[in-house]
């Protein structure tokens, strides 16, 4: 049962005019209104479209957001309570360039239309142990993200699992795709990453590290126009 404070949010949210919540039949085998078009019919400018998967309270979507006004960051994520808090934070701090789609990370595809999206964050999921095909860095979602992503697209993936991260780099490495970068400890290596990666934490992040859990990231992209395979 639903708490008298989750049910103020999603009342809440429903007042948003940057949360979408889509309903399935307008996504389940069916492209969205705005697919290839929200540069100009969302965010009303040029600039590139970054996505935030999985976004819980969504604090890099608006983190990022806050450090590049000349790009646009959309959240997605199944639960509105969480995406509440992010979306009332960029209403707050008046961030245009911000909005977050309460659905299925399955349907990214009838979002965006091939080259629209400019990168990929992926941050802390839940991952799977038992159910490899619903690792957001399985191939079928792989399939997805090189088909929506440009030929320059990165995709970053930021976990505590590092299950999860081993999972990524070797169906990358069996798929021969290009990592960029790789660590499995983020807070205590000398590796290189521009500031906002280590600067930017999630909610779950930060109690991560109080509980002196390692972070690991990678960066990675994908090579269009291949079916990527799943590892045997």
């Amino acid at each position: 049962m639903s708490s008298p404070n989750k049910l103020k949010k999603f009342a809440e949210v429903e007042t948003f005019g940057n949360v979408l919540q889509p309903k399935f039949d307008e996504v389940f085998h069916a492209d969205f209104k705005w697919k290839g078009y929200w540069r100009k019919s969302f965010f009303n400018n040029e600039n590139p479209i970054v996505l935030e998967l999985g976004c819980g309270k969504g604090d890099y979507t608006v983190g990022l957001a806050r450090r590049f006004p000349q790009k646009n960051f959309t959240g997605y994520d199944i639960k509105g309570a969480r995406i509440w808090r992010g979306a009332r934070t960029a209403i707050e701090e008046n961030l245009n360039n911000v909005c977050f789609v309460r659905t299925h990370i399955d349907f990214i595809t009838s979002f965006y239309a091939e080259n629209e999206v400019s990168e990929i964050w992926i941050t802390f999921p839940d991952p799977q142990k038992e159910r490899a095909r619903k690792r957001l860095t399985s191939a079928g979602f792989l399939n997805r993200y090189a088909k929506v992503l440009n030929t320059n697209g990165l995709i970053h993936l930021k976990t505590d699992s590092l299950m999860l991260h081993q999972y990524t780099v070797d169906i990358l490495k069996y798929n021969q795709q290009q990592i960029l970068i790789q660590t499995d400890d983020l807070y205590n290596s000398n590796i290189e990453v521009d500031d906002y990666v280590r600067n930017i934490q999630t909610f779950y992040e930060t109690g991560y590290l109080k509980e002196g859990k390692k972070i690991n990231y990678l960066v990675f992209k994908l090579e269009k126009n291949r079916e990527f395979i799943q590892l045997p």
